[in-house]
C-alpha cells in the first residue's frame, strides 16, 4: 500500500484539495508544514526544485513526486494502490494454499 508525504503551507487551496482527494481515494498521507520546517522547505525547493505547494512525494518511491493539485497523479496512485492490494492479496492466498498442501 502506498502512502505519501504532502509538503504544504497554511491557507493553501491546492494543498487542501490534495488532502481531500487523498482522503476520498483512501490513500494514507502525512502532512509537513514547510512554514514550520526549514529542512522540509529546503528539500522541496533545493533538492526537488519546486516553488509551489503542495509537493507530494510517494513514500515508497521517492523518485515519484509532483507539485500542485494533480488529480491525474492522485488517481494513478489510487489505481496502483488497488493493483498492489489485489496482487498482495492473491500472493498471500497463494502462499496460504501452498502451505496447507
Amino acid at each position: 500500500m502506498f502512502t505519501v508525504t504532502v509538503y504544504s503551507k497554511p491557507r493553501c487551496v491546492q494543498c487542501d484539495m490534495t488532502r481531500k482527494q487523498l482522503e476520498r481515494l483512501q490513500i494514507g498521507y502525512t502532512t509537513v508544514d514547510v512554514t514550520d520546517n526549514t529542512t522540509a522547505l529546503e528539500f522541496i525547493t533545493e533538492d526537488l526544485g519546486y516553488s509551489q505547494a503542495p509537493v507530494v512525494v510517494v513514500d515508497q518511491d521517492p523518485q515519484n513526486h509532483w507539485s500542485g493539485f494533480r488529480p491525474d497523479q492522485l488517481k494513478a496512485l489510487a489505481r496502483a494502490n488497488a493493483s498492489f492490494a489485489t496482487n498482495h492479496s492473491n500472493h498471500s492466498n497463494h502462499n496460504d494454499a501452498a502451505g496447507v498442501a
